[in-house]
């Protein structure tokens, strides 16, 4: 078949160069003789054009992970942001893998949608563009006209992901079983971990979070809380989200099922035991919160991450 696609993968200073090859290995080894060919371009800023040329007819550019901690800076980004604009407008479709979302947010092409970061860089991108409704919860979100995926090696499923859309099915499940890679499918919410906020500057709100640390299992109500932070209760809860982004409730719970998460990992201990361990006395209640936030069952993620 004579039919070419055309692929484009963004070249700035740090970028990770194991995903520029991987990406390349991967769509590389996608072609065959009977069906459309994936080609593969690098592409890097030249003043605030795109080079080789931004203005021809690509499908897809993918913004590649950076090969250094932390976000991707505004002053790396910006030279970026003008081609990635047209060819937005002219229909390409824009994909970021990890910190490579940080590029595709200057654009302000992600205001008011939703989007994925390495969940380690939430507090940086949320701080950074306040208007994306960021889920670092999902390891892939696809829009259509423009796919976010979350973790460093995430680039494994965009691929297959495009394989899918470009390709098919059928192609995409091929390569996944040649790379004994999973299909789409996982997410990022099974690997991240749970790291308080402790740097928000709000006394009470950290009193009362050094006292949760300590006393998780006990049966803990917002009275009490409220009564530790040594506030109003309505001053409490209004303090402790606007420090935290998310009720006390759902702290006191992120944090038990981080605790339970180590114990399924790391010990051999029963479910049940676990769940009271942790501060549930109802086993079935223990396991509809940790789905709610882990994505698995308590069993499907001891089976899975057992050390």
């Amino acid at each position: 078949m004579d039919e070419t696609v055309d692929i484009a993968l963004l070249e700035y200073p740090g970028a990770q160069e194991a995903a520029l090859l991987g990406l390349s290995d991967l769509f590389e080894i996608a072609n065959q003789p009977d069906r459309p060919q994936l080609r593969v371009t690098r592409w890097r800023a030249e003043g605030d054009h795109l080079m080789p040329a931004d203005e021809a007819s690509t499908p897809a550019v993918i913004i590649i992970p950076s090969g250094k901690q932390g976000p991707v800076t505004s002053e790396v980004a910006r030279p970026f942001v003008p081609g990635l604009q047209r060819l937005h407008a002219s229909g390409t479709t824009l994909a970021s893998v990890c910190v490579g979302a940080f590029i595709l947010g200057e654009t302000g092409l992600l205001a008011g949608r939703a989007a994925t970061t390495h969940w380690g860089a939430a507090e940086a991108f949320r701080t950074r563009f306040p208007k994306v409704a960021l889920d670092v919860d999902r390891l892939i979100i696809d829009d259509g006209d423009i796919i976010t995926a979350g973790g460093m090696m995430a680039w494994t499923d965009l691929g297959l992901k495009l394989v899918d859309r470009y390709l098919g099915t059928a192609a995409m499940m091929a390569i996944a079983g040649t790379l004994l890679i999973d299909p789409p499918g996982r997410e990022q919410q099974y690997y991240s971990s749970f790291v308080p906020t402790l740097n928000h500057g709000d006394a009470p709100v950290l009193r009362v979070q050094h006292w949760l640390h300590a006393e998780f299992a006990a049966d803990i109500t917002l009275a009490e809380m409220a009564e530790k932070s040594g506030l109003e209760e309505r001053t409490f809860l209004r303090r402790f989200r606007k420090a935290m982004g998310m009720t006390a409730t759902e702290y006191l719970q992120r944090f038990r099922v981080n605790k339970a998460r180590e114990m399924l990992q790391f010990g051999a201990h029963p479910i049940e035991a676990i769940a009271e361990s942790v501060g549930y006395k109802d086993a079935s209640a223990f396991r509809k919160v940790f789905i709610s936030i882990v994505g698995l069952t308590p069993s499907e993620y001891r089976r899975r991450f057992r050390a």
